[in-house]
């Protein structure tokens, strides 16, 4: 029996992590560490272009945050592993393209975890909370996150009082890209995931730093860091043979063939 709580497969460019720890696909700090190592090579293998993010069972994507292993020890302020909280929350220079598919429930971190990713899918059972402030602590990651990702007061309503919501209106509210049937969830992903990584990745990588960095800066000043290649991915791009392959091959009329460098 593998109990190994994250199972993983690459097919490609593209790299599935499937979180899988019955019954709720909590996370706990030997978990999260796992996670880490998983995102950190991800970043770092410049054969991956694309993740996809999943979890086990049709019931929950994740509960999030392992109250069991709270109550036996483990801080909520401990050591998470490289990239924080499920790996991926704080990881530096993360600069790929992450596709969250929201198989089920998903509350508190599990919430916090899909937030981290480019692009939200859901089945169309999937249901979304931040039962935090019913256990007498602050959803960090979502407090900081969710105002930014759909009206502030809907944001505020789902931190201060832990309420449900359903599929239908995170979609409404933005919160997801696109809701499917249960049975597609994961074929669509792999649709998704298949078409960034026909992409060209040095772009991504610079649109991925740009919209982290500029997030709190003016408009101007962003742009002139763009303009200046500031930014190291920008910088990259722009001296890639990627860059020129774009031009040759739309003033050829045919399809580019990306390197990544």
């Amino acid at each position: 029996m593998d109990n190994n709580p994250i199972k993983t497969r690459i097919e490609g460019g593209i790299l599935e992590v499937i979180l899988d720890r019955p019954k709720a696909n909590a996370i706990d700090f030997a978990t999260s560490r796992i996670m880490g190592e998983i995102f950190s090579e991800f970043r770092d293998n410049r054969d991956l272009r694309v993740a996809i993010v999943s979890g086990g069972g049709d019931k929950f994507f994740s509960a999030g945050w392992d109250l069991k292993a709270a109550a036996g020890g483990e801080a909520v302020d401990g050591d998470y592993g490289v990239g924080g909280f499920g790996g991926i929350q704080e990881l530096e220079n993360f600069n790929k393209p992450v596709i969250c598919a929201v198989n089920g429930i998903c509350c508190g971190g599990g919430l916090e975890l899909a937030l981290c990713a480019d692009i939200i899918l859901a089945a169309d059972h999937a249901t979304f909370a931040l039962p935090e402030i019913r256990s007498g602590t602050v959803a960090d990651a979502a407090s900081i996150k969710l105002p930014k990702r759909m009206p502030y007061h809907i944001a505020m309503e789902m931190l201060l009082t832990g309420r449900w919501m359903d599929v239908h209106e995170a979609h409404r509210w933005g919160l997801v890209n696109e809701v499917t049937k249960r049975d597609k969830l994961m074929p669509r992903a792999w649709e998704l995931a298949r078409l960034i990584e026909s992409g060209p990745p040095l772009v991504y990588a610079a649109i991925k730093e740009v919209v982290r960095e500029a997030e709190d800066m003016k408009f101007l000043d962003a742009l002139r860091k763009i303009t200046g290649r500031e930014f190291a991915s920008v910088d990259t791009l722009y001296s890639s043979e990627d860059q020129l392959e774009g031009a040759r091959a739309f003033s050829e009329k045919r399809d580019p063939v990306w390197k990544g460098k």
